[in-house]
């Protein structure tokens, strides 16, 4: 059924009552032909989620919603749960609504806590670019950076890079510069709120139908740019601690729609940032480039003759300690991916008592392990 067919479709089915209204917050051509799948179910976007109750954003306005009994019996874990950002088909009860389906994502933020726990914690859905925040003051850690483009590149969104609380700080210059460096072909924008026009090149930089996440440490100022970018203060906003680091506000993920269009998710605080099974490649690609010029494909980048990547840092081109972060976020990763395996091989265990069922499911996991 082609998009123009659907459009017809739902608008005189009602389900749409106003179609302006849904491309408002981000139902596009391309969603409309994914629910177009569910004939007999309304959609809607979650805009935030507290204890089990999710909040949506409809054609028909807000409305409160649950799973369906069915959907929370056939999840396989947390991660096939609605999250802000999510497309859901659901049908309308009584003033509320039950979520039947959630529509195939295009991307997704997780995280996992830093801790023992090897959970993935969902953030955010469907989201077009990541604006990664970190404030020019106190709060300025390459380190932690290099974990937050790590986990958006793996995500599926495109990272960008946004620099708060320009007033506080006496080199910008010096401090853009290293960021330029650990942020490879990434936009990065200078900002602070003490100006009007301060904010602007973030707010002309959102395309209309798009969605963007913010992501950083708590107090970093991610609210007070949100509300700049609304035009009203919908966020609770603090000033700076006694130690010049800002108090965190937000406490949940929540989606927001612009005035003149595009879509806003504000997310908590998070100074603590593990990483599960990633790719490197992206977020490291001087360490991945140069790896392919040492003289051992092995390369531990330690003390191997002919290490291109030690080279590299003995004439300057990076500091010894942007491999050390490479090393210990690829040590986490590789962690992280064989306790998974394990999950999965103790999983299967318990569902096949038989030791010939469990050696075909568990060559079936290694199978699609090495894939």
């Amino acid at each position: 059924m082609t998009s123009q067919k659907l459009y017809s479709y739902y608008t005189l089915g009602g389900r749409f009552l106003n179609n302006y209204k849904t491309k408002e917050f981000g139902f596009t051509d391309e969603w409309i032909e994914k629910a177009g799948e569910f004939e007999d179910l309304q959609t809607g976007r979650v805009t935030s989620l507290a204890k089990g109750i999710y909040k949506l954003i409809t054609s028909q306005g807000d409305i409160n919603a649950e799973i369906s009994g069915k959907f929370r019996f056939t999840a396989a874990g947390p991660l096939d749960y609605p999250t802000v950002g999510d497309f859901v088909m659901i049908r309308q009860e009584a003033g509320s609504a039950i979520i039947h389906q959630v529509l195939p994502r295009k991307s997704v933020l997780t995280r996992k806590e830093a801790g023992m726990t090897q959970e993935n914690q969902l953030i955010a859905a469907n989201v077009d670019r990541i604006f990664i925040c970190m404030s020019l003051n106190s709060d300025f850690n390459l380190r932690r950076l290099e974990r937050y483009l790590t986990i958006t590149w793996d995500s599926g969104a495109t990272p960008v890079v946004v620099l708060t609380k320009a007033d506080l700080c006496e080199d910008v210059t010096s401090k853009l510069d290293a960021v330029s460096e650990t942020a490879f072909g990434v936009d990065i924008f200078v900002t602070s709120c003490m100006s009007d026009d301060g904010w602007q090149n973030v707010k002309e930089s959102i395309a209309k139908e798009q969605t963007v996440a913010f992501i950083g440490s708590s107090g970093v100022g991610k609210s007070t740019l949100i509300n700049a970018l609304l035009g009203e203060d919908l966020m609770d906003t603090n000033g700076l601690r006694n130690d010049d680091k800002g108090r965190h506000t937000t406490t949940r993920c929540e989606l927001f729609v612009m005035p003149d269009g595009g879509i806003l998710i504000d997310t908590p605080g998070m100074r603590e940032l593990g990483v599960q099974s990633v790719d490197l490649s992206r977020s490291f690609s001087d360490i991945d480039e140069l790896s392919t010029a040492c003289r051992f494909n092995d390369c531990q980048h330690e003390s191997e003759p002919g290490c291109a990547v030690k080279e590299a840092i003995t004439e300057g081109k990076f500091t010894d300690e942007r491999l050390h972060s490479y090393r210990k976020l690829e040590r986490e990763a590789a962690y992280a991916e064989m306790r998974a395996r394990k999950r999965e091989e103790e999983k299967i265990k318990r569902m096949f008592g038989s030791k010939s069922e469990m050696k075909k499911k568990l060559s079936e996991v290694k199978e699609k392990n090495r894939r």
